[in-house]
């Protein structure tokens, strides 16, 4: 059963081919729960069986995440602060997070942008914040494209690396069993990784929040 529905995601990914990837990205990149993690990395393998390109992927993603946060961006910057922070919970931005990401930007700026694209749920925000203070819209998408540019790398070279050597993959189960028992220390150093960054997420926002109170 887990064979098949991966099997079947692989397949859809090679169908969608570049405009999938680059539309699901820029999903991702929206207030949108589409996790980044399972659309770059089954693209990569593709790549590495020789029907994309490695390089074709990581710019699709890489511009998908652009396009994403350019429309978020856009949309905050029409709509404003207090629309947002009274709507926003019906669409997957809770008070909670929006005022993280806010944070974030006020206290990092620019730079902020770049290093949210490597971030869990600051990732997927950050950009609303940036559109509601009218950030220099190319200073955002400079910062947006490098930090996406980083990550999309990442999980290309991970998608590659990890899977890409088992051609076998959508066909035979057994191949998946192998790829999760011979490179399990992968798979745990990825999901330590995400874990980390969960943390660290968290730790800085109540540091936002605590310097916040205090001033």
């Amino acid at each position: 059963m887990l064979h098949d529905l991966f099997a079947s995601w692989m397949r859809l990914t090679l169908e969608w081919g570049y405009p999938g990837v680059f539309v699901m990205m820029a999903i991702e990149s929206t207030v949108f729960p589409l996790p980044s993690e399972v659309i770059v990395p089954p693209a990569a393998y593709w790549a590495q069986q020789g029907h994309l390109s490695f390089w074709g992927v990581v710019m699709a993603a890489t511009l998908g995440s652009w396009a994403g946060s350019a429309i978020s961006y856009a949309v905050a910057r029409a709509a404003g602060r207090p629309l947002i922070l009274k709507y926003g919970k019906y669409v997957f931005v809770p008070e909670k997070k929006w005022l993280l990401a806010e944070e974030w930007i006020n206290r990092y700026s620019v730079v902020g942008i770049f290093f949210a694209r490597l971030l869990p749920v600051v990732r997927h925000l950050v950009s609303l914040p940036a559109g509601a203070a009218r950030m220099s819209f190319r200073a955002f998408s400079l910062s947006t494209l490098l930090g996406s540019f980083v990550w999309s790398y990442v999980l290309a070279w991970f998608g590659a690396t990890v899977l890409g050597d088992q051609p076998n993959l959508l066909k035979d189960p057994d191949a998946l069993v192998h790829v999760l028992k011979a490179k399990l220390l992968w798979f745990v150093g990825a999901a330590a990784l995400l874990l980390a960054l969960y943390i660290a997420v968290d730790m800085i926002g109540r540091r936002l929040k605590a310097e916040k109170k205090a001033a």
